[in-house]
This record gives structure tokens, C-alpha cells and sequence, in this order.
């Protein structure tokens, strides 16, 4: 009977050792794909800022381009106007 409670307490410590390994197995793989996550989320925002930046130079360049067009336009109001005087 001894034996048998011996044999019983042994097998319980082994299966709740496996167990507790198992659990730090998948605590472990959930850091590495939380960890993963990260990085990718990191890198879209890079990537996003990147973009960002890229949009609002292009808008600069628009602005200055109609800038110029409204300018010259007005320039060559002026020059109709003084040709009519």
C-alpha cells in the first residue's frame, strides 16, 4: 500500500512537472509572437510616418506649384489691364 501511495505521489509531482513545463513552453511562445507583433506594428508605423511625410511634401510641392499659377495669372491680369489704359 506504501508503495502504491509512493508510486502515486511520484507520478503526480512528474505530471504536475510537465505541466509546469508545458506552461512555460506556451507562456514562452506567447512572448515570442506578442514580441513579433510588436516589431511588425512597429515597422508599419515607420512605414505610416513615412508615407505621411511623403503626402504632405507632395502637398507642399502642389501648394507652391498653384501658388506660382495664381501668380502669374494675376501678372498677367496686370499686363491686360495695362495694355487697355
Amino acid at each position: 500500500m506504501q508503495s502504491t501511495l509512493l508510486m502515486a505521489q511520484t507520478t503526480a509531482e512528474d505530471v504536475k512537472k510537465v505541466a509546469g513545463q508545458q506552461a512555460e513552453q506556451i507562456i514562452k511562445e506567447a512572448k515570442v509572437t506578442a514580441q513579433k507583433q510588436v516589431n511588425d506594428l512597429d515597422n508599419e508605423i515607420v512605414a505610416k510616418r513615412k508615407e505621411l511625410e511623403d503626402v504632405k511634401k507632395q502637398f507642399d510641392i502642389y501648394k507652391a506649384k498653384m501658388e506660382s499659377l495664381l501668380i502669374s495669372q494675376l501678372e498677367l491680369l496686370k499686363d491686360i489691364n495695362k495694355q487697355d489704359i
